[in-house]
């Protein structure tokens, strides 16, 4: 992955949604990452968490009743004021989705009760086959658990990006798999799930053996603050999602550093994450890192 100095982008940020997968295994909190195509136009072969681009049928009424809750009763939950109710509740679409797309994992029910594994798969091979995701949804009378998606953080992708030539402005959601249900690639835009706790994740980045970007970074650092899923999805559901707008900031050709809400050269001064995490990080060696890097961490 190669950092890309010179770009500015003028053009406005994609509306987009992601879901930071979790469960709880034996070594503590685990989080879902899924490698990107490496032909991917957007961070080819990084190591992201399901998500993508709000389309436009994402807010189609008929969509919409297939929500488990009024579309004004979302609303609240991003906190962000300016958006219109069907537009927050387009993105609780799209974040359900976009994961389903890419992991197979379906955050709805059917009559109230949890969806069974057998169904997840067929409706799986379904979209694959072309079928619409609101078709999907009636033709198995399907309502979507919104309940299960907590918004997390929000960030905005700087007007000089640092990995890749668009900006969206991505609105993460945790959310714990569904008992029952697992994840699988769509062998498409995604072609590998792993599984991993946050320090595993960021040691094997260090260690060059996964690529990731820097709002994966430092959520794998925030998500280290956890002991298991329901402390983390408390804690979400307990704030109103930070919004992150990184600060480029070049010290150096080969030192670029971007920062976050909390940092001395970020305008924002509250900090978006716990203490704990660094309000900034640094590209070294071909890799962004905390200043200190990353030893402090997870050794």
């Amino acid at each position: 992955m190669e950092l890309n100095h010179d770009i500015v982008i003028d053009t406005p940020p994609h509306d987009a949604a992601s879901v930071v997968m979790l469960r709880d295994g034996g070594d503590g909190l685990e989080v879902l990452l899924m490698r990107r195509h490496a032909d991917s136009s957007v961070l080819g072969g990084a190591y992201v968490f399901p998500g993508g681009k709000v389309d436009r049928a994402d807010s189609a009424p008929d969509l919409l009743t297939r929500l488990d809750r009024d579309p004004a009763d979302l609303h609240p939950q991003l906190g962000e004021t300016e958006l219109a109710a069907a537009a927050a509740a387009a993105l609780f679409v799209a974040a359900a989705r976009e994961a389903f797309e890419e992991s197979g994992v379906l955050y709805a029910r059917r009559a109230g009760q949890p969806l069974a594994a057998q169904a997840q798969h067929a409706g799986f091979d379904a979209l694959r086959q072309g079928q619409p995701f609101g078709q999907l949804l009636a033709r198995h009378g399907l309502q979507l658990d919104t309940h299960d998606l907590a918004p997390w953080s929000r960030w905005i992708t700087p007007r000089r990006p640092s990995l890749m030539n668009r900006r969206f402005d991505t609105r993460f959601f945790l959310a714990a798999v569904p008992q029952g249900q697992a994840a699988r690639c769509d062998d498409f835009e995604l072609t590998e799930a792993r599984w991993l706790t946050p320090r595993a994740a960021l040691r094997q980045y260090r260690d060059y053996a996964i690529d990731l970007a820097p709002p994966q970074i430092v959520s794998l650092l925030h998500l280290m603050q956890y002991r298991d899923v329901a402390q983390a999805m408390t804690d979400a559901r307990s704030r109103r999602p930070p919004l992150i707008e990184p600060k480029p900031v070049d010290e150096t050709a080969e030192a670029r550093v971007l920062c976050y809400p909390g940092d001395p050269e970020h305008p924002v001064r509250s900090h978006a994450f716990p203490t704990a995490v660094p309000t900034r990080v640094i590209w070294r060696n071909k890799r962004f890192e905390p200043p200190q890097g990353f030893a402090a961490f997870i050794d």
